[in-house]
């Protein structure tokens, strides 16, 4: 494996690069991109340039925004991070916002002078924010000004972060870093990044719940967009994006920004897009493609009975935990809308299996995408007859590659990358989800480290030991249940629950709270004394 040339002058990224012999195979024939390339300008002044210029690339905040009015606004704030923020290529620049178009112009403005981005939910607390910046080792971070508490909280005691700016999220574009680009040239000369350059770091926590982050290069942005939004897909200028997650995952970055903009469809970012309101969205914006989890698609389906009209609904994409088959039926009967299942993880950067809109069944997550090959193998790679029930192992042109990270090793296997997830491969080659193979618990398309909910718990006076499980939910596919051993003198009881709930939405974002909690006498142990979560698990299954 040989790296071409890299335009960053701080080499921090590529020197903690896991060592190549702990790469996955890459399968790059099919996308091939020049020496030179900054997925920023091809996602902007490119598509101004193929003649997209007036056609609507971003709608939010009460208006639409132009592929020339996008490129124009992200080229002023790239000159006021070089100029005015001493950003170089190879920084790492944090962004904390909600989904909105600013979000969505600084990621590309910092992408543009050769930074590194690093994208963060606004949920996030100030200590999970310094696990992400001492990770990354970030000077810079860009926040949106409602959500600036946390972020200063977190610079506060940072050993590396030397600056927070503030951006207006809103439409009146009155925050510092607003004021300070709207002074700059519309023409920026981007720095010229190697396509093998790392563009972005995607986090995400594993079962212990320190963060790991994913590096992906420039050409990585352009590959999940020439796959799968273009394969799957099949996406059209005219067409009209919506969803739920958050520009945060690299599944809501694909899908709500790197897809539509790739192909100069338009993007709609709604701070307050959610399960519940997802239909109401589709009718107002006439969408046509929609983004999000099976949990929306529940809550969706109830809003159908009433008359909902999903005309301009041309897919529906479900990602972030499995669709269940009676979600998949009931959406097809209802709507007669084509709903996609697929699978993508934060170290693949996006979908790789995948329904195709000629070939969709329940109960089926699909075939790997044109350029990857997956395969079920057991825990000595070895493959696995077709029906038999093993472990994931998928390549393809992108794949896992963890910023300094022993955990590297047990991510990618033999040139094969390891999801963590449990399949089954039937005798027509299509892959059948089973199960987690961790103890990662997934609900309404989160992933919650078990460990970071019971440290949180343990945080609280109240708490003498805990243990945290997730358990089915009709509605969210799993929620977060703790099993608590209170201290003497602390009597059980629904205000407790609350407090202990509350207590964790403060200490770690809320998302995470457990939504059932237990009290015990005592918690399973082995004889060395350490938790036997399973046996919860089993008890709570019988």
């Amino acid at each position: 494996m040989i790296l071409g040339p890299s335009a960053h002058v701080d080499t921090f990224t590529r020197d903690n690069l896991p060592p190549f012999e702990e790469w996955p195979d890459l399968l790059l024939d099919g996308f091939d991109y020049p020496e030179t390339l900054n997925a920023g300008v091809e996602l902007t002044d490119a598509m101004v340039e193929k003649g997209f210029g007036d056609h609507t690339a971003l709608i939010g905040n009460g208006r639409q925004r132009t592929y020339k009015e996008l490129t124009d606004w992200s080229n002023r704030i790239a000159h006021a991070l070089v100029e005015d923020y001493g950003v170089q290529p190879g920084n790492r620049v944090l962004i904390r916002s909600a989904n909105n178009p600013a979000m969505v112009a600084c990621w590309l403005a910092a992408t543009k002078a050769g930074a590194v981005v690093v994208n963060t939910m606004p949920m996030l607390r100030a200590g999970e924010l310094s696990k992400i910046v001492d990770k990354a080792e970030i000077s810079l971070a860009l926040c949106d000004t409602r959500l600036m508490d946390e972020m200063a909280l977190c610079a506060k005691d940072s050993r590396f972060l030397k600056a927070v700016v503030g951006f207006d999220g809103t439409a009146n574009h009155d925050a510092e870093l607003d004021r300070v680009a709207l002074g700059k040239s519309v023409k920026f000369d981007a720095v010229e990044t190697g396509r093998d350059d790392v563009a972005l770091l995607g986090f995400t926590s594993g079962t212990t719940g320190e963060p790991k982050a994913t590096m992906h290069f420039h050409r990585d942005l352009l590959i999940i967009a020439d796959g799968y939004a273009k394969e799957v897909l099949g996406v059209r200028p005219n067409d009209i994006f919506v969803g739920s997650p958050p520009l945060a995952f690299t599944f809501g970055l694909g899908g709500l920004a790197i897809f539509p903009l790739r192909f100069g469809a338009a993007a709609t970012l709604l701070e307050h897009a959610s399960p519940p309101n997802m239909i109401e969205i589709i009718e107002t914006y006439r969408a046509t493609i929609s983004f999000t989890a099976p949990t929306a698609y529940r809550m969706m389906l109830a809003a159908l009975d009433e008359g909902a009209d999903l005309s301009s609904l041309r897919i529906a994409v479900s990602a972030g935990e499995t669709l269940p088959a009676p979600v998949f039926e009931d959406w097809v009967r209802k709507t007669g809308k084509p709903i996609l299942d697929g699978i993508g993880a934060t170290e693949m950067l996006h979908i790789f299996i995948s329904n195709r809109l000629d070939d969709m069944h329940p109960a089926c997550t699909g075939r790997p995408l044109t350029g990857y090959e997956a395969k079920i193998v057991d825990e000595d790679m070895s493959e696995l007859p077709r029906g038999e029930v093993g472990r994931l192992a998928v390549r393809g042109p992108v794949g896992c590659r963890y910023l300094a990270d022993t955990r590297q090793q047990k991510y990618v296997k033999k040139g094969w990358n390891l999801t963590g997830d449990s399949f089954t491969q039937d005798t027509e080659g299509r892959f059948h989800f089973a199960a987690r193979s961790d103890d990662m618990i997934i609900s309404a398309g989160y992933n919650i480290a078990g460990p970071e909910v019971e440290a949180a718990l343990l945080k609280h006076p109240h708490v003498l030991e805990c243990a945290v499980i997730g358990i089915a939910d009709e509605a969210r596919g799993q929620i977060v249940e703790a099993h608590i051993v209170l201290v003497e003198g602390v009597a059980a009881g629904d205000g407790v629950v609350k407090t202990l709930q509350d207590h964790v939405k403060a200490t770690i974002a809320p998302y995470k709270y457990p939504r059932s909690v237990r009290f015990t006498a005592a918690l399973p142990k082995t004889e060395s004394g350490k938790i036997q979560r399973f046996r919860l698990k089993a008890e709570r299954q019988a």
